[in-house]
């Protein structure tokens, strides 16, 4: 049976573990036209250092939790505020109106003229309502310096189902694909067991 499956190209995976295929896409050209951001009940603010990880990993989860969001939740507080401290990070937080965060973009500027669009996103109540489109403009606009000529990103099937087409309709273009393999995050105590209820849970 193992055999006949490997030739059939199925991998089987180890127990506790889950599968996704990753998509990396890019944008190498600046958008023809400015990126005005449409309006929307929040405000974004710039998330200076020295950064909470703390308050970084609550909304990281608020955010993430339905989609296992879990590679920032593997690093130690001294790992963590190293990246969110470094020159070469850019963090904006999305409140609404009495202050509650509601979104997160994290931007790395660490490789020479690219930016990584590391993290985007809302929480889950406010998808599909257009803010998405609103968060992304504010992205693009301080992702494109002078001497930038890629932004990228990438996304996975355990995202919200529409995030491929979000990021393609914002004019990335998929370049490669790769399948991860990791231990889920429900059964290492990061998340609780019933989150992510569209992903089978299979210990």
């Amino acid at each position: 049976e193992p055999a006949a499956r490997r030739q059939m190209g199925l991998t089987p995976l180890a127990p506790g573990e889950l599968a996704t295929i990753v998509t990396s896409l890019e944008m190498t050209a600046r958008p023809a036209a400015p990126t005005e951001p449409v309006r929307a009940p929040f405000k974004l603010e710039r998330w200076t250092a020295p950064v909470s990880v703390e308050a970084y990993r609550a909304l990281f989860r608020k955010i993430g939790g339905p989609w296992l969001w879990f590679s920032r939740l593997l690093l130690s507080d001294a790992e963590l505020a190293a990246i969110l401290d470094a020159p070469t990070t850019e963090l904006f937080v999305a409140t609404r109106r009495d202050g509650t965060a509601i979104g997160i973009i994290e931007l790395d500027f660490a490789a020479p003229n690219q930016t990584e669009l590391a993290f985007i996103g809302l929480t889950p109540e406010l998808a599909g309502h257009g803010h998405g489109g609103w968060l992304m403009s504010h992205a693009l606009r301080r992702a494109w310096r002078d001497d930038t000529v890629r932004v990228w990103v990438h996304t996975c099937d355990l995202d919200h189902p529409g995030a491929l087409r979000f990021y393609q309709r914002q004019g990335f273009k998929p370049y490669a694909r790769a399948v991860e393999t990791f231990p889920d995050p429900r059964l290492t105590g990061l998340y609780p067991a019933d989150i992510a209820p569209h992903v089978l849970l299979l210990a």
